[in-house]
């Protein structure tokens, strides 16, 4: 079946903001403005504190804190639903891209409710179909940049507690269009002298990578397909990113939590601004043999650099992180000692933050 006929929209996400996105929904203020729905990167004049690095990452913000502001955000933002469960929100969508599915048969989009509601649709392979014919349209318009980037990966979308059941995959560059919940591991290898010296394995991206050029990232890190396990992910990214013998890390990496954030993505990121990116990160350590060292096994990583805490604390400052990374070597050093209440002012508000409940079902 050929993909459903979309009609470009006159705004684009990646240049100006709408009036929709710019300014509050009507049932708000007219001179409340919504002031990070175009985020930049936190002023690198000036070293980044840890602090600095988590807000950077975990920028959607927080009722508790900011209650005007997150209430303005959520009532600009259209709420992505499925009928089989009118009330819960899977993820929140700019007006702009709610926009191109107005008027489609098996969309509805709700101006008063600030829904867009998949209405067909009995179960998974289904809902899967409509999204896989959906988001291919939206890609032949060429609207969006962020599809240029189209992967041929499917993402998972679940439904609420306690079933949890997956109610459709969609394409991995689709997903922060649609604002869901999204899926992946982050590794830390390192190595670990006698004395007790930590160092850690640290890839830096291709600068002709897309998304954060020439940024410093974690050992492996990539995302999770629909069907894929945590520890299977992990391997699998292991040996495509750094070359690392399967048996070695089935055996040795272990699972040492989550790490879960809401990001409102800026420039770096590539493709449209201002899309939203709720994420879950399975987090694996593994100390590494002193004879094993990680390799380029494609075009996504420069060279790998053994760095040592102190190294890796002034380039954390200096911002040469990604985002993401930044917080994932956070929670590294908060579990294995090296950042503490002692020597961090913002420790408590770090660990909390490290682990946000998001506003949406997870797996």
């Amino acid at each position: 079946m050929s993909p459903p006929s979309l009609d470009k929209p006159s705004d684009a996400t990646d240049t100006q903001p709408t009036e929709a996105e710019s300014k509050p929904h009507a049932r708000l203020d007219s001179d409340e403005l919504i002031n990070s729905l175009d985020p930049r990167p936190i002023d690198e004049s000036n070293p980044k504190s840890n602090i600095d690095l988590v807000n950077e990452c975990d920028s959607f913000p927080y009722f508790q804190s900011t209650p005007q502001l997150y209430l303005n955000h959520i009532s600009t933002y259209y709420h992505l639903r499925v009928a089989a469960h009118p009330d819960t929100t899977l993820g929140y969508i700019l007006p702009s891209v709610a926009e191109v599915l107005r008027g489609l048969e098996e969309w509805e989009l709700d101006d008063d409710e600030r829904t867009l509601t998949l209405k067909a649709g009995e179960d998974e392979p289904a809902r899967s179909a409509i999204l896989a014919r959906t988001t291919a349209a939206m890609r032949e318009i060429g609207h969006f940049s962020i599809l240029k980037g189209w992967r041929n990966e499917l993402y998972p979308v679940y439904g609420p507690a306690p079933a949890r059941e997956l109610l459709f995959s969609i394409e991995r560059a689709a997903s922060a269009l649609f604002g869901i919940v999204t899926y992946g591991i982050h590794m830390t290898a390192y190595t670990k002298s006698e004395s007790g010296e930590l160092k850690i394995w640290t890839p830096r991206r291709s600068k002709t990578k897309s998304t954060y050029p020439g940024m410093l990232d974690n050992t492996v890190a990539g995302g999770m397909a629909t069907g894929e396990t945590p520890q299977l992910c992990c391997v699998r990214e292991a040996s495509e990113e750094a070359s690392l013998p399967e048996n070695l890390v089935r055996e040795k990496a272990h699972s040492a939590g989550a790490v879960t954030y809401f990001h409102i993505r800026d420039s770096r990121a590539g493709g449209e601004t201002r899309l939203l990116q709720p994420e879950c990160q399975y987090i694996f350590d593994l100390e590494l043999p002193q004879d094993v060292e990680p390799r380029p096994s494609d075009d996504e990583v420069e060279q790998f650099y053994l760095m040592g805490v102190d190294e890796l604390k002034e380039k954390l400052k200096a911002g040469e992180f990604k985002p993401n990374c930044a917080v994932v070597l956070l929670d590294f050093f908060i579990r294995h000692g090296v950042l503490n209440a002692q020597n961090e002012p913002d420790f408590i508000e770090i660990v909390s933050r490290l682990h946000r409940k998001l506003d949406f079902p997870t797996a």
